[in-house]
């Protein structure tokens, strides 16, 4: 368990205000990308010729997911360290790690889908399926941990 000195900010209010945020607009980029997702997948099947915005908007909506992501975990970590002084409170922090975890595979992943390297794409669209499940058990965990906080 990591111990450090309790911050001395007057309210954690404004940090859980942007989490809260920033997890309602990860969970509507995730969204996004799955329909985009969708899109580039019954482009490639159908041999259609793909609108020219589609693979950058996927791509920009990964990169803001990958940025809010980080941004809930920059955030947690923060809010539970300064109102606590230690990490591991409950079951949130591995939920947010594994999310974490996954975001960056499946960001990583994109960055490899090519036809010599069949492995990339199944490897994507596998951690955004794993990622559904991450989300909704952050989501669970963080609803308590909120509890937690809120007078």
């Amino acid at each position: 368990m990591l111990t450090l000195l309790t911050l001395n900010l007057p309210s954690f209010l404004w940090l859980w205000k942007i989490a809260a945020w920033s997890m309602g607009v990860s969970l509507f980029a995730y969204g996004c990308l799955a329909v985009t997702g969708l899109g580039l997948r019954y482009t490639r099947q159908t041999e259609r010729r793909r609108p020219l915005w589609l693979r950058p908007l996927h791509f920009g909506l990964g990169g803001t997911l990958v940025a809010l992501v980080l941004l809930l975990l920059a955030i947690g970590l923060m809010g539970t360290l300064g109102y606590y002084g230690t990490l591991g409170h409950s079951g949130h922090l591995p939920a947010g790690l594994t999310v974490v975890s996954l975001t960056l595979l499946s960001a990583w992943s994109a960055t490899r889908i090519a036809p010599h390297r069949p492995w990339a794409r199944p490897l994507h669209i596998a951690a955004n399926l794993l990622l559904l499940v991450g989300f909704l058990s952050v989501s669970l965990t963080g609803w308590s941990v909120v509890q937690k906080y809120l007078p």
